[in-house]
């Protein structure tokens, strides 16, 4: 018997109906993980004005015995959403319950959501996070960032103690550091990555903001000029920016 487990919701904008078929798709999740699902939250969002293709936003973040997982999606409806959510979900249990090395290399999931139209003159940076970066391999960093469903990953590489960003391009995994190093110089991995050749510039936190807004792109690594260290602004699915720092900068 499938043991049940606490689902949080939360909506935005008008979803008749949205919280009993989140927890029809979702209460069953237990049956594919022997850890138990202890928690989980699920957040939707429908855009109004100017919204993308697929107005409704879907996210997740469930704690599976001990372990967090996220996922987000989208969808021209809730349904549509939920049902891609699910279906992202059981991926990312599959990762943690032993199956993570053979979907390693899957291509990333169609139906991320669009960016909010949101003209530039309006964008703000309405949320930040400061946390202590994690001090990994890049095979840990690579883990992390995909049992949590992120566009990228902002950490402190094990082996050249550079605060560096992992991310996706069209190759594969790449990471971008303060000072470009050598492949060897990297702690031991097996994960294929490869490394910008670019240093990443230094500027302040307007001047990060005005190169989004000209550059148009999902996110900028920078050195944040006073602090000396790595942070990341990027664009959020609201239009908005949200800035992440190290805790200690």
């Amino acid at each position: 018997m499938t043991q049940a487990f606490d689902i949080e919701i939360s909506t935005q904008g008008t979803m008749p109906g949205a919280e009993d078929y989140v927890r029809s798709k979702l209460g069953g999740l237990n049956k594919y993980t022997r850890r138990p699902i202890l928690h989980a939250r699920v957040r939707l969002t429908r855009h109004q004005d100017g919204s993308p293709e697929r107005p409704v936003v879907a996210q997740a973040n469930i704690n599976v015995g001990g372990r967090f997982i996220r996922a987000q999606v989208e969808g021209d409806n809730v349904r549509e959403a939920v049902d891609r959510l699910e279906d992202r979900l059981r991926l990312q249990i599959d990762r943690i319950t032993g199956k993570w090395e053979a979907k390693r290399e899957q291509p990333r999931p169609l139906h991320r959501p669009s960016f909010f139209p949101r003209a530039k003159e309006e964008r703000q940076i309405i949320r930040r996070k400061s946390y202590t970066l994690a001090t990994a391999t890049l095979d840990e960093a690579v883990t992390e960032m995909e049992l949590l469903d992120y566009d990228f990953h902002l950490f402190t590489e094990k082996g050249t103690g550079q605060d560096c960003v992992l991310y996706h391009d069209d190759e594969g995994y790449r990471i971008a550091q303060i000072t470009p190093t050598s492949p060897e110089e990297l702690a031991p991995h097996t994960v294929e990555v490869s490394i910008s050749p670019h240093p990443a510039p230094k500027l302040t936190v307007d001047e990060a903001t005005e190169r989004m807004n000209m550059l148009g792109v999902p996110f900028l690594y920078f050195v944040e000029a006073e602090s000396g260290r790595g942070n990341v602004l990027y664009h959020r699915y609201d239009g908005h920016y949200g800035l992440l720092t190290p805790a200690d900068a």
